[in-house]
């Protein structure tokens, strides 16, 4: 019983570590891209394009 324990608490350790290097790495990737999506909505905002609607699908 003290080894499943062990062994649970090995696997969650090794997964909250690995869950927390892809967040680190990503982060940057995430707000770059956040920026350059904003700064397309100001565009077509400030633009006033009412034949490019970003919610047309």
């Amino acid at each position: 019983m003290f080894w499943k324990i062990v062994g649970v608490v090995a696997l969650v350790w090794i997964g909250l570590a690995l869950f927390g290097a892809l967040f680190e790495h990503l982060f940057g990737i995430l707000v770059v891209s956040a920026l350059i999506f904003g700064g397309y909505l100001i565009y077509k905002a400030i633009a006033g394009d009412k034949h490019d609607d970003i919610t047309k699908v």
